[in-house]
């Protein structure tokens, strides 16, 4: 039994594919929305981090009508660190709009996120999409888009994809990359192919109810609302049903409101049925994977299961002399409520409590997953200190094995050689390297994940800031030897106080400083990177001897030059094993682990007797 008047999509594709700005056009030229209610760009992108960063970090859900057909739209993240985002909403979906860039054609996350979709067996549209770059390719991005279906084992329906190209950005789609005309097409035939071809949602009516929680929102008014696609049966506002838990135990519940995405957001309804994305109010604590089932005949779904984190780092509370100036939320207790409140929407992080009562262990899928986690968390008035990204190694058999990644760069030509040495270094093996248009460079690697930390900036460095770098998650293989570590060692203070421009100036000769004239510090804290690889111990509050005697000449200009300023990522990628970042709503500063030097003695005396 099916429902014609709906089709439920997934839009997929690598970061910064256009999947965003296609969404605007949608929603644009669909005539529903009044023209106050779509101001600015990237529309769904609605938090300030996703804004900021120009990334879609959470799946969103959307509804549009074509022809009298109600479309279901869901926006999900490019970004590989957001895997677990794409994996669970798929769950929701019966077809798939693979967004690929006319130039850039099929990445990293482009395998990801088509594997996935194939793993749910949804049917596949084909966007070749920027077709307004003066230097696109649709017709070989098409080519190679069918080459990766093949490659993944696609059968022969689905390599018998139906196409378009479009330009995002100008506002049109087309069934041939010569014909530009936005006036004449518009996005019009991107929806009657997804009416076209997009099979209608499957399910039985007249079935027990069955509703798989893919989705957990929060309200302070209506509490947590379970959102999923209903896949047997009707529900309405009133019906009692059972939530069927992760431990198989059922918890009778009343469904007090039913809503169905509506544009922009929901509008409340009598009931729904098979087929409807809904979301569910009046449940107590649902979670993502439960089932919403009939309590006289309760039937489970298969639980939503995603691909294991491969790195973790420590999350412990802000033990700084400076802790509790800045940020609301000080305690164990507020980061451990926190913490674990995150595990219940997103799927793809873990944290597990630790011998130390104040400190947990923070798994998820990259740098950028937990590091968007800890931004949030300062936002919020969060103070807390992080480790060093640790990977997270399997032992298999009697051998331990560590996550690889495949690392994809497009670089300068001149610079190959330069990224060659950097990856080479830290045990990447060149796997292709292909030329480019524009005087660039295709290259891929494999290496480990532990190899990655730190990488980005040194590659961006290296090449001026013109590397493209992408990396997918590749699978667990035999640990290697010993990646290097960070060349330089870094300065630290010996004493509380202000930094005294004098100070600076003098430390700047033999140093990178991180910290500014006026600036706090404590003892422990890092003020500098070292020009050379050993730690060296300062006092950036020393100020200039005075004496009684004005000569001229006796007096010296400063000159300061400007304190390097590291970003969340480049802070939790710079720190080494015995150093935190320490967080709180208005600055990051990095320190050592054991505040003062007897203390650091100690702990290396420790280790290496």
């Amino acid at each position: 039994m099916q429902r014609d008047n709906i089709r439920n999509i997934a839009i997929i594709a690598h970061v910064d594919h256009g999947k965003t700005t296609l969404v605007d056009c949608l929603l644009r030229q669909s005539g529903e929305f009044r023209q106050s209610q779509l101001v600015g760009d990237c529309i769904l992108d609605s938090n300030d981090l996703e804004r900021e960063r120009g990334i879609t970090i959470v799946a969103k859900n959307i509804a549009l009508t074509h022809n009298g057909i109600k479309i279901n739209i869901i926006d999900t993240p490019g970004h590989a660190d957001f895997g677990g985002e794409v994996e669970r909403v798929l769950r929701m979906a019966d077809g798939a709009l693979v967004l690929v860039d006319a130039f850039e054609g099929p990445r990293p996350q482009t395998r990801f996120v088509i594997k996935k979709a194939l793993e749910c067996e949804l049917k596949l549209l084909v966007v070749a999409n920027k077709i307004d770059r003066a230097d696109c390719r649709p017709e070989q991005v098409l080519s190679e888009t069918f080459d990766l279906l093949a490659e993944l084992g696609a059968d022969d329906a689905t390599l018998d994809f139906p196409y378009l190209f479009a330009s995002g950005r100008d506002g049109y789609v087309t069934h041939d990359p010569a014909v530009r005309d936005k006036q004449e097409h518009g996005i019009r035939p991107l929806l009657d192919m997804i009416v076209e071809h997009v099979p209608p949602p499957q399910g039985d009516r007249t079935a027990p109810f069955q509703m798989m929680v893919t989705t957990v929102d929060y309200s302070d008014y209506l509490g947590r609302i379970a959102t999923g696609r209903i896949a047997n049966g009707v529900i309405s506002k009133g019906d009692q049903v059972v939530l069927m838990r992760a431990d198989s135990e059922l918890e009778p519940a009343e469904v007090t409101s039913v809503e169905l995405f509506d544009k922009l957001g929901r509008s409340a309804v009598a009931s729904a049925s098979a087929g409807d994305i809904a979301a569910l109010i009046g449940l107590p604590n649902p979670e993502i994977g439960d089932t919403i089932a009939c309590p006289i005949d309760p039937r489970v779904l298969p639980r939503i299961s995603v691909d294991e984190p491969t790195l973790s780092m420590l999350f412990t509370i802000n033990s700084s002399p400076l802790a509790g100036q800045d940020g609301r939320f000080l305690t164990s207790r507020h980061l451990r409520e926190r913490l674990f409140r995150e595990l219940q929407s997103n799927l793809a992080l873990r944290v597990e409590e630790t011998d130390e009562k104040e400190s947990f262990q923070v798994s998820g899928r990259g740098v950028l997953h937990l590091s968007i986690l800890v931004e949030q968390m300062r936002r919020e008035g969060y103070e807390l200190s992080v480790g060093k990204p640790q990977v997270i190694q399997k032992q298999i058999g009697d051998q331990w094995h560590e996550p690889f990644e495949v690392l994809v760069i497009d670089v300068p030509t001149e610079d190959v050689g330069a990224i060659m040495e950097l990856v080479c270094t830290r045990r990447g093996q060149i796997g292709e390297m292909t030329s480019g248009g524009g005087g660039m460079t295709h290259l891929e690697f494999s290496i480990p994940a532990r190899g990655l930390i730190g990488l980005r900036t040194r590659l961006l460095n290296a090449t001026r800031g013109q590397a493209v770098i992408f990396h997918r998650f590749e699978g667990y293989r035999q640990r290697e030897g010993d990646v290097p570590h960070r060349s330089n060692g870094v300065l630290v203070s010996q004493a509380a106080g202000v930094a005294v421009g004098y100070a600076l100036w003098k430390l700047q000769e033999r140093a990178e400083m991180f910290v500014q004239p006026g600036a706090q510090i404590y003892e422990g804290m890092i003020v500098g990177e070292n020009s050379r690889e050993n730690d060296l111990v300062v006092n950036p509050m020393r100020t200039k001897k005075l004496t009684n005697v004005r000569a001229s000449g006796s007096d010296e200009n400063i000159m300061l030059k400007a304190a390097k300023e590291l970003s969340l990522e480049a802070a939790l990628e710079y720190i080494e094993n015995d150093e935190y970042v320490e967080i709180t709503p208005a600055a990051i500063r990095l320190r050592k682990i054991h505040l003062t030097e007897n203390a650091r003695r100690r702990q290396t005396t420790r280790k290496t007797g």
